[in-house]
Order: structure tokens, then sequence, then C-alpha cells
């Protein structure tokens, strides 16, 4: 399967990356829009290739997550609301495809007409789309959402609502949106937005934090049980309005979808062991190979399943804060980077079979690349030359250790790094001219074991340069609201990337996150060159300016030097129970959002 599916990727690639990127406006309504080229399936379309449309209704999945939650409200930024609430409850006017880089098709809206550079984007309802009480979809509900969304909801929001000039009902069932910014990128996002039932939050304060609203919306599964804490559970909706669809034919498979929640990572996977849940995506090599050798798996009972993809690594690893003044000096952030001893923990953790993470397009046709910018990159990135970090033209690499625990190269390094920001080491400790230590706080979350024992052994390191960070562990409410206000100064981070970045952009590395909390900009990074290649992916009339602009804006963030960057994996691992299937054809994004659990099935 590996073999048929990197064919299949490459043939991808290249006739869709690697086509060119401009497209002419479309003429009239149409079933789909493709970010880039013309969408691939056809408007008589029977169902989404990696799919089973033949996949049998029934079985459960059940998942066991660290942590917990105390609200049912997804789409704001106050309480911590569990993941699988927006994504199975609520629906959005066009849903996207992974097999293709960026394309939506039809599903609460029947079709999408827009302007001729894409300064305007229309929707029409489908006339039978319901919520989940029976109640239709209105076009009034589909405007109350987007300005509610847009102006109280979650900051995520705000961006491209910040771009619409205006919002108006054109006909019974439809819907412009007339853009205030040249972004091709709008007319997409616009189609993926949740679209809530406003009766139910009529006389109701929408940015209240609780779970005393149960959400009402237009998705396959709706809320059957809950104990805030402890467990959530959906029923699939036997009434479903959009079965029928042919973007939902072989989704939505299971009748039951639940989610078990424990204080950490390691009694999680006990509760997998165990068999309290079917289903557990496993992040780390050697555990992969040495630890699943339980009785479930010996006899069958659980199937050890391997997705591979060729999506961006994205980053993962440990964000320094620039606003705190700890790291505001990107030569401190550099001696950490060398100071975390990668070869000796990636082989103590993991077995050293994950390759690291070089950046933060990595393992992708859009990754920055060896040695100096040429080309369009160059040219890029030439005007904020005096502003770039040492190493966004001329090159740049993460440092590589010996391999053994004491690492004494790199700590040197990270020594001489110090000194040249004006820390040294006194008395066995490091400080500045005035005597001050120089010290940090870690920000974990209490569920994540390895990332603690991670921590562990890099303040181990950072010992023997005289500096002690102090290691918190809080739980997952507070780990949130913590990082939502960039209250840390270390943290741990995950920022998972597609291959067709855009607007989305923004929010993670754009300057308004540097003030606004809520966005994904946890570093604090204000960057005018990274604002620039980010407008320039967002215009790019042809591929190579696109990729030449992703590939620059790569160079910036990657030598702006904000994220100790740890491993990554070019596959999934799924340990499941043998009754759980998934399609032979996968995706071109593979274990992504959209596969577990939209298209798998239960079977005996």
């Amino acid at each position: 399967m590996t073999h048929i599916f990197f064919a299949y990727l490459r043939r991808m690639m290249a006739g869709v990356l690697f086509a060119a990127l401009a497209l002419p406006a479309l003429a009239g309504p149409q079933h789909a829009i493709a970010m880039y080229g013309d969408p691939a399936l056809p408007p008589d379309f029977v169902s989404l290739p990696y799919v089973n449309p033949d996949a049998p209704k029934g079985g459960r999945m059940v998942f066991a997550e660290p942590g917990g939650f105390d609200s049912l409200n997804p789409h704001i930024l106050k309480g911590n609301a569990p993941y699988i609430l927006g994504a199975q409850v609520f629906e959005s006017l066009m849903g996207r495809s992974w097999d293709e880089p960026f394309t939506l098709y039809g599903l609460l809206a029947e079709s999408i007409e827009v302007g001729p550079n894409r300064d305007w984007v229309e929707f029409t309802l489908n006339p039978a789309a319901r919520f989940s009480d029976g109640s239709p979809v209105t076009i009034e509900d589909v405007m109350w959402s987007y300005e509610t969304l847009g102006t109280q909801g979650h900051p995520r929001y705000a961006s491209a609502w910040a771009q619409v000039e205006k919002m108006e009902q054109t006909g019974e069932r439809s819907v412009r949106f007339t853009f205030n910014a040249e972004n091709r990128e709008l007319a997409l996002l616009m189609g993926l937005r949740p679209i809530l039932k406003k009766a139910q939050w009529e006389g109701r304060d929408f940015t209240a934090s609780g779970i005393d609203v149960v959400p009402i919306g237009s998705a396959p599964y709706v809320v059957d049980s809950f104990e805030p804490g402890r467990f959530l559970t959906l029923k699939r909706n036997p009434d479903y309005w959009g079965r029928d669809l042919p973007f939902m034919r072989g989704q939505a498979n299971l009748d039951e979808l639940r989610t078990d929640f424990y204080g950490d990572g390691d009694v999680v996977f006990e509760a997998f062991k165990s068999g309290n849940a079917n289903t557990y995506r496993e992040g780390n090599a050697a555990k992969w190979d040495q630890q699943y050798d339980f009785p479930a798996v010996q006899s069958g009972d659980v199937v050890k399943s391997t997705i591979p993809h060729k999506r961006p690594s994205g980053i993962i690893g440990y964000v320094m804060n620039t606003r705190r003044p700890a790291f505001a000096d990107w030569r401190v952030r550099e001696a950490m980077i060398h100071a975390f001893n990668f070869e000796y923990i990636n082989e103590t953790l993991t077995g050293g079979d994950q390759p690291r993470i070089t950046s933060y397009f990595s393992n992708s046709v859009l990754g920055m690349g060896d040695g100096p910018a040429e080309g369009l990159v160059r040219d890029y990135l030439d005007p904020f030359k005096d502003q770039l970090l040492p190493g966004a033209l001329d090159g740049y690499a993460l440092p590589v250790g010996d391999g053994s625990e004491r690492n004494r190269a790199n700590i040197g390094k990270a020594v001489d790094l110090m000194a040249e920001a004006g820390w040294t080491v006194q008395d066995g400790v490091m400080k500045n001219a005035a005597g001050e230590p120089f010290t940090f706080e870690i920000l974990l979350n209490q569920g994540a074991g390895e990332t603690i024992q991670t921590m562990d052994m890099f303040a181990a390191a950072l010992n023997r340069i005289g500096v002690t960070p102090q290691i918190t562990a809080v739980d997952s409410a507070q780990y949130t609201e913590r990082t939502d206000t960039y209250d840390f100064d270390m943290a741990y981070y995950l920022r998972g990337l597609s291959l067709s970045p855009g607007t989305e952009q923004r929010l993670y590395w754009g300057a308004d996150g540097v003030d606004k909390p809520g966005t994904r900009n946890w570093m604090g990074m204000n960057s005018p060159a990274a604002e620039a290649m980010i407008d320039r992916i967002l215009n790019s009339q042809t591929q190579d300016e696109f990729r030449a602009a992703v590939q620059a804006l790569d160079r910036v963030l990657t030598t702006g030097r904000y994220v100790i960057p740890i491993w990554f994996s070019p596959e999934s691992r799924i340990a499941h129970a043998r009754q759980l299937h998934y399609p032979e054809r996968l995706p071109m994004y593979g274990d992504w959002i959209g596969f577990q659990p939209d298209v798998w099935w239960w079977e005996d």
C-alpha cells in the first residue's frame, strides 16, 4: 500500500502543486472551488475518492485523551471545549477534500460563485439543509453565524471577517460576501465557517463559557451525554439531512463517538491497553516497536496500522515567548537550541528512529532548502536584509550533537552565545552584569508524560551552564488559559501546516498576535518580512511565485529561532480494534483531519 500511495502522491503533486496557479473567473455557480487550478472531481461525482461509499453503519469509536473540558462552546476563546465537538457536530457551507491541496465541495451550500478576481463570493444554500432538531438552515442563520463568530467568537475567525466589506442576502437561499482586500483565499475561507442555529442563542451571551447550552448543529452527530472532565459521547443522527450528499457518502459511518478523559498520557495508554478505548494514535516510534506486545495485539484483537503521508512537518517543539525579556534576544534563543541535546534525547525517548524537524515546511516541496537563498526567494527577502537574522539569506542549519549526554561542543557554543547577549557564568550561575540570574519557566500540560521527560533532560543540560529553569505542569484548562494569554516563558508548541498555506499564516505569525490574545503566535513574533511573505503567498499568480513565497517565509520563521524543534514522523501509527477499518485508498494528506473518525467504519 505504501508504494501505491506514494506513486499516487507523486502524480497528484505533479498535476496540482506544479500546475500554473492563475485561475480564470468561474462562469456562474459551481459545485466546487480549488485554490489553484480546477477541482479534481466533476459535478456528478459519486463520493470522495478516499472513502468506502458502501461502508456499513454501526459500531463505535472510543478515544482516550489526557486532560478534560469545561465548555461545550468550541467557537469562543473562553473555556476548554473538546475538539471533537467542533469537528463532528457543526458543518460549514463547503467541505474540504483531503485528497487535494485545498479544494472545497458543496455541503450546506449547493453551489459557489466568485467574482472576476475573487473579490466576492456567493453561496446558495441547499434547500434540504437541516439542523439536528429538524429545523431548516436559513440564510439568517448563516449571516448571524458569520457576524457573531467574526465579532464575538474565537480570534481565529476575526482576520477573515475583518476583510469582509459587505455581507448581503442576494436571494431566498443566497448570501454574498464582498471583500476589502486582495486575498484570493478568502473565497474559500468563507466557505469553512461553522453554521450555528441563531434561535438557540437568542437571549444568551455567546461569549460565556459553560456546559448549560448543549449545541445544536447540522452535522451527522449530536451530543448524547457528557460529564465535564470525564467523558463526552456523540451519537449519529439517524435523520441527518446530508446522508445522501455525494460529499458525505461513505462518511460518518460510526453510530457512536466517545471521548474519555484521563489524568495524563501514561494513563491514556493503559486505558487503551485495557480495552477502555479502541483506538490510539502513537507518536513514539520506539514505543510502537517495543511496547505493543500486550495480549490484545498478540491475539489480533488490536491491529497496528501505519498511515504514510507527504505533508509538511509543521513545527513541533518548545516555543520561546519573545514578549518576555528572557527570550527577546535571538542569541539567547539560539543558545537554548544549542543546549537542547536533540540527538541524545531523541535516542533516549524514541530510539532515534524519528527525523528532526529542520524547518516549518520541511518534508515537502515548500521547505526552505539548504544553502543560500536564490532566485525569487532571495528577491523577496532582499528588501528586508537589514532586518533578517543571520542565516535567512546565507543559509541556516540546526546544530548537531555528538549523541553523548554531555554534548560538549554545543554546550560550549551555548555559553558563548549567552556571553554575546550579556550573560556569563558567575560562581556557577548564569548572570548578567547586574548580577541577576538567568532563569525562566517552562509551562507544560500535566498530561504530557513524554514532554515532561524531555524537559527534565533539557533542564539537566541547562544546569551545566548555570541555568535552572522552573518546570510547571498544570491541568489542561489552566494550560489553555495561560497560553491563550501568552502567560509563559517557554511552552510545548505544535502547529500543523498544509500543502496550501494561506490566510491562517497571519493567525500563526502575524503582528496582531503580539498583543491580541488567542492567536497562534505564541512566540510573539513581529516581522515585517513575514507579513510581506504572507501577502505574497495570498496573491501569487504563478506556481513559482507561490512556492518561493512559502520558502521565503520558512526562512524567516526558522532563522527567527523561536522554537526548539524536535522530531516528526512521515507516517502516522494508529493502533485500533480489529473491527475498525479504513479505506485502502489513502488521501493525499494521509492521517489528517477528516481521516479518523470520518471515513472509518465498524465491521466484524
